[in-house]
């Protein structure tokens, strides 16, 4: 495909036709680095920063020698993206719990369909869940899935591999992935069952029957149906296991392998799954509550290292949670939205499901030792505490949304951001670092750039917002401002003309490869209060837009951070929140101002 063909319609028949993450210029990210770390320091700590930069990027030093190892590694056979080395560290060289602190969730709207005329049960809404995926997965490994398509240009689709059978798999010092795709595993998962989830027991559950259809509808709810009537929880769920950080994890899984010769095929059953389906003993009491139940829950009753985990609530509320290193937001709105996007009857016929008795289902149990059942408990009353240490709430404007942000003339995401910001300074007094995920899916193997939302004009516009002195006329022109230039950096970013991830790669280049290269030297730069102050989240921010989805949540990701994750539709706005326990007040305070924020400002600009 070149650039005057349309796009292939097939999933993956466009991955080498798109454009390459470009490479910024170390005097690029330099400057950037210096313009967007200033509304955040002190004139002596940009100046400390700018000293430490030119040391850095001077002519015998440190930084070109860095940049040259990175454009060599970027023109190198069989690389994609210069990023090709960096993704794997940041999400797979984490070395705390990714269970609340990196996966996300999504709460989907509720389901208004019925099931052979009547309104749908627990066992029904998973059936019709697994339905559709089984049939998406159908047309994936068909390559039938169309590729997203922007501005008639294809978009990478390359995440869609990491949707089916896909498990992160804990190490010492780093974690892998065991994934389909790939050379130990090349193609689609020829995987036939999913694991099922109920009351910390694990079941595995054959949803593809010995011909390669689905079941039915009816059968698989039957099948859940049955799993279902187990009214005693389980002992010791191994669950609990994966909330650990990931060295101890890494620990817990060898001595799991070590304590029975039959634990291997078990821990292969779970990670060759499809996906999972964890089904709740209770109805959450609200959206808050699903949302809270969403993101951590009963961590017996989960596998976090599973890519995909479907939940389901005693009355059909249904969500999912997502393992982050291989899939990010865009791809999972995308998947959500085809699932939600028809009736499971639909989904069901198109997969060619056919009736062939009860689905094979069998329990997935463990053999422990006592020091793995005492591990067990361990990790489940940490996890609880760390879960109870996790402040949240959820914001809804049910009377305004990104059609009322277009009709007051400005970017809908501009204006929430705004929003953001001045609510952050009236709860804290100052404007703090936030972090905004932008994607950047048009180039091969794009994920996603670290957008700075901080301005002068956005530091101008909170002040004048609260200054006696500037009429509504000043304040306008003050977020007017500061709205563009956030369109304006939002476009930057998405251009891949950002300084964080590349200033950061230089980085981990030096770490992996500094004596063979000649870099050995202490690089200030990265201890510098610009580099250091630009990404301590205050606010890290990111949006889900689908009208499948009532909400959208993670984890904090620093002690001070509030976890702002929004869904931004034409008619309404649902923000969830998250920060630590310890800071609560701060939080809950912050949403109190969001809630004055969003209406004055709709004020403001009519």
């Amino acid at each position: 495909m070149n650039s005057s063909q349309s796009p292939s319609p097939r999933t993956f028949d466009n991955e080498d036709h798109l454009p390459r993450v470009p490479l910024p210029s170390l005097d690029d990210s330099g400057r950037r680095l210096l313009e967007w770390c200033a509304p955040l320091v002190t004139p002596d700590e940009l100046a400390e920063t700018e000293k430490a930069l030119a040391s850095f990027v001077r002519p015998d030093g440190p930084g070109p020698k860095l940049q040259a190892a990175l454009a060599e590694y970027d023109a190198s056979e069989g690389v994609h993206s210069w990023l090709d080395t960096f993704w794997p560290y940041r999400y797979l060289g984490r070395r705390d719990r990714i269970a609340l602190n990196a996966n996300f969730f999504f709460l989907f709207q509720d389901s208004v369909q019925l099931f052979q005329g009547s309104r749908q049960s627990q066992a029904e809404r998973a059936a019709g869940l697994i339905a559709a995926a089984l049939n998406y997965k159908a047309q994936l490994d068909d390559e039938r899935i169309p590729p997203i398509v922007q501005r008639g240009q294809a978009l990478t689709m390359e995440q869609n591999k990491f949707l089916f059978s896909t498990t992160r798999i804990p190490g010492a010092e780093q974690d892998t992935v065991r994934a389909p795709y790939s050379d130990e595993s090349p193609g689609p998962s020829q995987a036939r069952h999913i694991v099922v989830f109920f009351r910390g027991h694990m079941i595995r559950m054959d949803v593809i029957g010995p011909a390669g259809r689905p079941h039915t509808l009816d059968e698989l709810a039957a099948g859940l149906d049955e799993i279902m009537k187990n009214d005693v929880r389980a002992e010791t769920p191994v669950g609990h296991l994966t909330t650990k950080a990931r060295a101890e994890w890494a620990a817990s899984r060898e001595a799991l392998l070590a304590a029975d010769a039959g634990n291997a095929a078990r821990l292969d059953d779970v990670e060759t799954a499809l996906f999972c389906v964890c089904l709740e003993d209770f109805a959450p009491r609200d959206d808050l509550d699903a949302c809270d139940h969403l993101l951590h829950g009963d961590s017996g009753n989960r596998w976090f290292d599973k890519a995909v985990s479907f939940i389901v609530f005693a009355d059909g509320t249904a969500g999912i949670n997502v393992e982050h290193c291989g899939l990010d937001g865009t791809t999972i709105l995308s998947f959500v939205d085809t699932l939600l996007g028809e009736s499971a009857e639909e989904h069901s016929r198109r997969s060619e499901a056919r009736s062939q008795g009860a689905p094979a289902t069998g329990p997935i149990e463990f053999v422990l030792t006592t020091d793995l059942r005492a591990d067990v408990r361990a990790a489940a009353a940490s996890f609880a505490q760390y879960a109870a240490d996790t402040a949240t709430t959820t914001v809804a404007f049910d009377d305004f949304g990104a059609n009322d942000a277009k009709r007051l003339r400005t970017s809908p995401d501009a204006f929430v951001q705004m929003a953001y910001q001045l609510a952050h300074k009236r709860s804290k007094g100052f404007v703090g670092a936030t972090y905004e995920s932008i994607a950047t899916r048009q180039y091969r193997r794009g994920r996603t750039e670290a957008m700075r939302v901080v301005t002068p004009e956005v530091v101008r516009f909170a002040e004048a917002m609260d200054d006696p002195a500037a009429d509504a006329e000043t304040r306008c022109a003050a977020f007017r401002a500061a709205a563009e230039k956030h369109v304006e950096r939002a476009k930057a970013s998405q251009a891949g003309q950002v300084p964080e991830q590349h200033l950061w790669e230089l980085q981990l280049i030096q770490k992996r490869r500094g004596e063979e290269l000649g870099v050995t030297e202490p690089l200030t730069l990265f201890s510098s209060p610009g580099w250091i102050k630009m990404r301590d989240d205050y606010l890290s921010t990111s949006s889900a837009p689908s009208t499948n989805i009532r909400y959208f949540g993670f984890g904090s990701t620093s002690p001070q951070c509030i976890g702002v994750a929004y869904v931004l539709l034409p008619d309404r706005f649902n923000v969830y929140l998250s920060t630590p326990a310890a800071v609560a007040d701060a939080m809950h305070a912050f949403a109190g101002h969001l809630r004055e924020a969003v209406p004055e400002l709709q004020d403001l600009l009519a």
